[in-house]
């Protein structure tokens, strides 16, 4: 079996046969779609069964209720492809864009490819995951989708149950393992947005979870990331009463501009601590906006 795509499935009665659809008619030869319904309380499980008689290259896992991480994990446990790729049940893929980016995966562990209308990576290949993490700025977008991986990756490795923003805690682990990794501009994941979903919705509790995935990833930081740490952090003492847990660090102002300047600029006088407390009482009296 040449490729894995894994779908896990949770009330997903309007999606799922778009998603479904686009990826069977991709042109991949031997190819399984293993669709794992997570305890779905509504026509999902049937509308699973049903793709899979008429499809035989779709396998389906029925299992209680875990969360997309243990969904996500059921699908590796057997899987049978030398690649593997996720496709959440709400999303649906761009025609031709598999196959080609199977292509890419010869000669590399992962590849990464375009979201559609959000991201378009260049045409590159990474041998030095930390170059990949900081220059490829990997840590924006540490999606389990619009990457394929060797399966190989995942033999001790494995999305965490119970946590938010499972991403961010599992890439570093399969970069670890990686040796080389190939970005692409070819092809598109159509990601939509929910406005029920985690990255709309997300808690004080939720974000410290999405801050401890970074800060306990063993990669290398530079200002850049560290400035987008410092986004999460301010969201999460403002969120929470929790004090700081992000290392202070001071920014070279000169390699930004406008807003993230001024934040390197408060950030390097009085600290994480001090600007923290600055946008939780500014926000008393103003809507909140990332800056």
């Amino acid at each position: 079996m040449k490729l894995s795509v894994i779908i896990p499935v949770y009330r997903v009665e309007d999606t799922l046969d778009r998603c479904v659809e686009s990826v069977l008619s991709q042109h991949v030869d031997d190819m399984e779609v293993i669709l794992v319904d997570d305890g779905s309380p509504d026509q999902c499980p049937a509308m699973c069964d049903r793709w899979a008689q008429k499809d035989a290259r779709i396998r389906v896992i029925h299992k209680a209720n875990g969360g997309l991480s243990d969904a996500r994990n059921a699908g590796i446990d057997i899987a049978q492809g030398e690649y593997l790729t996720f496709v959440d049940s709400d999303d649906y893929l761009e025609a031709d864009t598999l196959a080609p980016v199977l292509l890419q995966a010869e000669d590399a562990d992962i590849v990464e490819y375009a979201i559609s209308g959000r991201f378009t990576p260049a045409d590159h290949t990474y041998t030095d995951m930390d170059e990949y993490w900081l220059k490829g700025e990997v840590y924006l977008h540490t999606y389990a989708w619009n990457k394929l991986y060797q399966r190989r990756l995942f033999e001790t490795v494995r999305f965490p149950k119970g946590k938010v923003f499972e991403d961010a805690y599992t890439l570093p682990l399969l970069l670890r393992k990686a040796r080389k990794v190939n970005t692409t501009a070819h092809g598109f994941y159509h990601y939509c947005w929910n406005p029920e979903g985690i990255t709309a919705t997300a808690t004080g509790e939720q974000l410290r979870q999405l801050l401890e995935a970074h800060l306990t990833n063993g990669m290398l930081m530079d200002d850049s990331y560290y400035l987008h740490l410092l986004n999460i952090q301010i969201d999460v003492c403002e969120q929470t009463p929790d004090a700081p847990t992000l290392t202070p660090r001071t920014v070279n102002v000169a390699s930004f501009s406008g807003s993230k300047k001024l934040k390197a600029i408060i950030n390097n006088i009085l600290g994480i601590r001090l600007l923290c407390k600055i946008i939780r009482f500014v926000h008393r009296f103003k809507k909140p906006s990332r800056w």
